[in-house]
């Protein structure tokens, strides 16, 4: 099951989970119709809703988290929170709310994983947009939780980090980015070799290493 599946690095993980073998492929999705591949399943989700969730929370092996918003509309100093609110609800809430509902169906399979999408902002405040990396930093925690909880029934938790990625989330910047392939397939790998975190870009590399640095010292964007 792949969350947000229809485009960006959504669909970027449904094409490499494909390429690499999988069986069957759900993607969850507000709206089926915008799913464009033939082959795989469309599901319908609304990761906000639990009831959607639950009904959405069928037999997978491996469950990846990448539904997502910006919540851009949100400024530090200035306009309503409705932006914030909307991303914590969707980046950080929604994919507690799947994970949650899908953890028993993966700790009957044998353990699985279970993928989260996060992002560089985890880790560096963003004045441009505080919400959604606020919404990311509890996200990154949540995963954190996740992987401490369900390695107890040999669920792997896997957390993937990146800077800008070449997707429509971020065609607002000329920032240098990332291909969502390229992200898919290092998750590939980390699924494949038991790996728990993805640091897809020299961004993400560089930001983690500098986490010990002194308050206020040059630590990412």
């Amino acid at each position: 099951m792949v969350t947000g599946g229809n485009r960006g690095i959504g669909r970027a993980f449904a094409r490499a989970l494909i390429d690499h073998g999988a069986a069957k492929l759900y993607v969850g999705v507000r709206d089926p119709a915008s799913v464009p591949d033939a082959d795989v399943v469309p599901v319908r989700l609304d990761v906000t809703d639990e009831e959607s969730v639950a009904a959405a929370a069928g037999d997978v092996s491996i469950v990846i988290n990448n539904a997502g918003i910006g919540g851009a509309s949100t400024k530090l100093m200035e306009s309503a929170f409705d932006g914030a609110r909307q991303a914590m609800e969707v980046n950080y809430f929604g994919t507690w709310a799947v994970s949650r509902a899908f953890a028993p169906i993966l700790a009957r399979n044998g353990g699985g994983a279970l993928v989260n999408m996060l992002s560089v902002a985890c880790w560096v405040g963003q004045p441009q947009f505080p919400g959604y990396a606020a919404s990311k930093a509890a996200q990154w925690s949540l995963t954190d939780a996740l992987r401490k909880a369900l390695g107890e029934q040999g669920t792997l938790v896997v957390g993937v980090h990146a800077g800008f990625v070449d997707t429509d989330l971020s065609a607002w910047t000329d920032a240098p980015k990332i291909s969502a392939g390229t992200v898919a397939e290092l998750t590939m790998d980390a699924l494949i070799h038991d790996q728990f975190e993805v640091l897809a870009d020299e961004q993400s590399r560089s930001v983690k290493a500098a986490l010990s640095d002194p308050v206020g010292a040059p630590s990412g964007p």
